[in-house]
This record gives structure tokens, sequence and C-alpha cells, in this order.
């Protein structure tokens, strides 16, 4: 594939999820431009049976299994396997040209809203049961609400005035049927794409809390069974699931081995004997064992791009893996040092013009990736903000009391005028930053020394460290100015994939408002939040676009280029599989064919 041609189904992506926000916020069902990536492989027999081996990100392996996430291990590969050994009430789902919330996999019927907006029903649907015979009901879904709301502040995805705070009471109506009886009138489509979707899970009460431990008791075990990753494989707690998977291998190096769970009572059993998710350290050591037929399901580096109608010669499929997502730098506001700098807005904006988005995007991802304009998919924002433009990221600095000594930049005029570096920043102090880059990635390690580049030439000094993906995670988590690990990092990049997969809605709870978890740098703005909470009551797509274009101006962390999450090699008689745009898996879908017999032959 050609990076013109990448670059057109980019643009057609991006202009396809504009009709899933726009109809998402609207009540109904959402356009979708993607395709399943069989797509181009056609003819064979399915056959029952087989192992498939998925390779994983580079430099990335599960290290989380409890489905309440913790800070730090949020990362998507570890939300993905989640899913399916405890499989959440409503996931979205492409059906043809569509991606809506009704998913024939959900636990739950639709919700039904009543009162205004103000309730919300849920009916579990029937048959649903644990791998040990025991019925899913309406108390595994509390037993899920109440760890989450004696346990919040523990909880990767509460954002303060959410789930569970937004509701005021959670009501058993009988073994099936449960009512949220809520704080105020939501937009149902958001709430149910944002808040029901993907957070609601039922955990087995009955073999997680046989003795009717409190909450907080209840959590604090689990959560100390969940950090044992060495015992993933082998400890009881985990061999109660209700999804189509269950654990037969974890190891501590991230390979995690699936079979089928033989009591699963889903509508879709998995095919396959076992699914593989293999680890590796590089993308080129995946690219490897890829052309060595090691892994049934990987991905090429945009830099062999070339090198792609090989594998279709082999019989294979290639075929980008396109997200909804957005990319980044993220800037540790509550540093003791470099934080009062950048919590000065005219220096993030400096920092951001000597970015080159387009150059990075064309010659380092060799087309694959296209700029991030701001906290929501760029398809939704009209311009970018802040084109690369070093001489006016130089007139930025100059005019705020910065000077070239030594060939780097040092505050002349301290103080909080409006001509002066900003309050905290020391006379003479040096404008020297340290960026925490994941590892792995060529193409990553080239970006960073791109940007390294065009700061040096404005006299701006940038240390970079690579360290693998989780260790950057475990890293770059929201801190207390008071606290050790605020000092162990400066800027952080997780984004070689992609740093952010929204939901179908690309609301900004869990990034940008404050207090949000996953607002890794600890920026506040009254105004943001404002615009965030209006995303959430209201069914307007213009709230979208004023919270989105407001943030972009902001410049919280620093937009890079947005990569498809990989460009994926697809052995042809691997069928089934759906490159979902939220990075949701579905391997018990998947199955092999074998090649249909010639006609005049026995």
């Amino acid at each position: 594939m050609g990076r013109s041609e990448t670059r057109t189904r980019l643009r057609t992506l991006l202009a396809g999820l504009l009709a899933v926000l726009l109809t998402l916020l609207t009540g109904g069902c959402s356009a979708w431009s993607g395709r399943v990536t069989d797509v181009g492989a056609i003819g064979g027999t399915r056959v029952e049976g087989g192992t498939a081996t998925m390779a994983l990100p580079p430099a990335a392996g599960p290290n989380w299994i409890f489905p309440i996430g913790a800070p730090g291990y949020l990362a998507s590969y570890n939300g993905a396997l989640q899913n399916l050994l405890y499989p959440p009430l409503y996931q979205p789902v492409r059906k043809g040209g569509t991606l809506t919330m009704d998913n024939p996999r959900n636990l739950a019927e639709p919700p039904r809203y009543g009162d205004g907006g103000t309730t919300v029903t849920v009916t579990l649907k029937k048959g649903y049961t644990w791998s040990d015979g025991t019925p899913v009901t309406t108390g595994d879904v509390k037993f899920w609400f109440d760890l989450i709301k004696d346990n919040k502040k523990e909880w990767g995805g509460y954002s303060p005035g959410l789930l569970p705070d937004n509701v005021r009471r959670f009501e058993t109506v009988d073994d099936r049927t449960f009512r949220l009886r809520l704080d105020r009138a939501y937009n149902p489509a958001w709430f149910t794409a944002n808040q029901l979707g993907q957070n609601v899970v039922p955990l087995p009460r009955h073999a997680w809390n046989p003795r009717n431990e409190s909450p907080r008791k209840t959590f604090a075990r689990l959560l100390g069974h969940a950090k044992r990753l060495s015992a993933f494989a082998t400890d009881p707690l985990w061999k109660t699931v209700s999804g189509p998977w269950k654990i037969e291998r974890w190891s501590t190096s991230g390979q995690v081995s699936l079979v089928p769970n033989r009591r699963y009572t889903g509508p879709d059993k998995p095919h396959l004997d076992r699914v593989v998710f293999k680890p590796f350290t590089t993308a080129d050591s995946e690219f490897n064992v890829l052309r060595s037929g090691g892994v049934d399901y990987g991905y090429i580096p945009p830099s062999v791009m070339a090198q792609a109608g090989r594998f279709k010669e082999r019989g294979y499929r290639v075929d980008p893996w396109e997200g909804w997502a957005i990319t980044y730098i993220v800037l540790n506001l509550n540093h003791p040092t470099t934080g009062p700098m950048l919590r000065q807005t005219y220096l993030r904006q400096a920092l951001q013009y000597l970015i080159d988005q387009r150059s990075i995007a064309r010659v380092v991802w060799h087309g694959t990736a296209a700029p991030t304009r701001g906290p929501i998919p760029a398809g939704l924002l009209a311009r970018d903000p802040y084109p690369y433009d070093p001489a006016r990221a130089r007139r930025l600095l100059a005019a705020h009391g910065w000077r070239e000594r030594g060939g780097v930049l040092r505050c002349v005029r301290p103080g909080t005028g409006p001509d002066a570096c900003g309050k905290g920043i020391r006379d003479g102090q040096r404008l020297k930053l340290s960026l925490l880059s994941q590892s792995g990635s060529t193409e990553t390690s080239n970006q960073m020394q791109e940007i390294k580049s065009s700061y040096d030439r404005a006299g701006i000094a940038l240390d970079i460290r690579q360290q693998p993906l989780n260790t950057v995670l475990g890293t770059t988590v929201p801190c207390k100015r008071t606290e050790p690990l605020c000092s162990a990092w400066e800027l952080g990049f997780f984004g070689t994939a992609g740093s952010w997969y929204f939901q179908p809605a690309p609301s900004g709870e869990q990034l940008f408002a404050t207090g949000a978890p996953s607002n890794m740098g600890n920026w506040s703005d009254p105004r943001a939040d404002e615009l965030i909470k209006a995303t959430e009551y209201s069914g307007d797509p213009a709230a979208m676009r004023r919270y989105g274009e407001y943030v972009a101006r902001q410049v919280p962390v620093l937009w890079t280029p947005n990569p498809a999450y990989q460009v994926s090699v697809i052995r042809n008689d691997l069928r089934g599989i759906d490159q979902n745009p939220t990075l949701t898996l579905a391997p018990q879908d998947w199955y092999f064919v074998k090649a249909d017999k010639k006609a005049g032959r026995g």
C-alpha cells in the first residue's frame, strides 16, 4: 500500500468517524467507513480448531488482569484481554457500515432511559453464567458498583463527578434488572457509550467475596492478587470467568495463551483451540519472526511498507488498523523544577510550534500517520492552531524574557508580568527538558530525534530516555507536587501505536478534566471543565467542537502525529478478524479455512 493510498484511507477514516460522532450525539446509529480485514481473502472452507498467534506491540506486555483498572495499567492490550475473560455489559461493534453499541455480544438488553434522562434501567440477557455454572445476576453488577464506589480513587477509570459520583442510587429490581437514579439528566447516547459502555463489568461476587466482606477490604484483597503477575494463570481467583476465553498461560514476559471457556453461554463461542498473544522487544524483532511465519497475525513497521507486496505474494493480506485516537507528549505540570515552565501557556505554544507534524508524518512514519490537532480526532477540528513555525516560537520565547546563552535559552526577566518568564521560574534558569519515551520502535526514536533537533536549533535542551512501554506507563501517572514520583519524569511519550483510544464519543472527561484518571500531566482549567460537561449533557455536536477547539489552543500536552495502531499482516487462511477502531478484540470469531477442492478432483 503506497503513501498516497494510506493518507487517503486516513482521511476517509476521519470523515467516517465524524459521522459516527454526529449520530451518536443525536442518539442514532453511526456511519462507519472501515472494513473487515477479511476483504480480499476469499474461498476456503471453515475448519474448527487450531492455534492463532497474534503479535503484541513492541516493548509491551499485558500486566493487569483485574477488570477494575489501576493508574499505570491502562494500556489498551490490558483492557482488550480483560474483556475476553470478563466482558462489560456493553461494547461498541462494527456492523457493516455502522459503529453501534447494539452489539449481539452485550450481556444486557439496550438501556431504557426515563424521567427526562435522570434514570436508566438495564436488564441482563437470559442464560449468561459464570464458568462454574453460577448465573450472572444483578448482584454481580452491584458488586462491581460497590467496589468502585468505595475505592474510586484507586480506580483508573474514575473521573470526579462521573461514575460512581453521578449515581444517586443503585436499585436492584430483580435478579436480572437494575436501575440507576442519576444526579441529573444526561445525553443518553453519551451515557450509554462512555459510562455504561466498557465501564460496567459484572464480577463474580460468589467467587470473589464468599465471606461478604466490606467493599474496601475486598478491593484491597483483590488488588493484592492483581499485582501478582506471575500467578495470573494459576491463581484460582481468575479461573471464574464469564467470557468466551479463560487463561491457559500468562508469563511475566507478557506472553498470554487463552483457551475456550467450554461453559461459555454467549452467542459467539470460539472456533479456535487456542489464541496466543506474543510480545516482542522491538518492531524489528517482530518483523523477523513474521517473515519466518512465526506469527499468524502481526504487523510491519512503517519503514518497510515497500515490502508489503512480498507478504501478499506469500499468502498474507496487509491492512492498516486505524484507530479512533489522538497522540501526544504528556507534560508534567507538577514537576518541582520544570513544572513552573510547563505551566506557562506561551511556552507550551512555543514547544508546539517547533514540532513539524506534517514532515514527521510523511518522512518518519512513511505516510501511515496524520497530524493530531487537539484533544479530539483531527477530522473533528477545522484547523491546526499551531502549525510548524520556528520563527514564531522564537518570538514568543523572546517576548517573555528568554535569551540564548551558551547555546541554551535562559530566563533573563523573571517575574509574572506580561513580558516576563512567569511565576516560579528563576533568574537564569535554563530551558532544559527531559523526555521519557517508550522503546522498541524505530519510528518513535526517529520522531523524538527530529523533535530534539528542532528544539536544539531554538535553544531548548531536550534529553531523551527510552524505556519499555509498561515502564513509561507506570511512571507517567498523575501526581502531587510533594510526591517523590513527581520528580521522576518531566515529559512522557507512550504513543507509538497512538496515545489515547476513545470510546465512541471522544469527550474529555477521562483525559483533560481536572483530576481525571488519565490526566497524566495534572492539567486543570475551569473553562475546559465547563466545556467537557457540556458534551456530557448536550446532544449538540457543536458542544464537542467548542471543547476541542478551546483545549487545542491551550496545549495541555504536545500534539504529535497520530499513527495507525499498526499495519497488520494476516494470513489469508485466518478469517473472522474485524479491526475495531476502539481496539477491542474478538478472537472467538476467528477461524481457519482449508482450501476448497478444485472441480473435477476427488
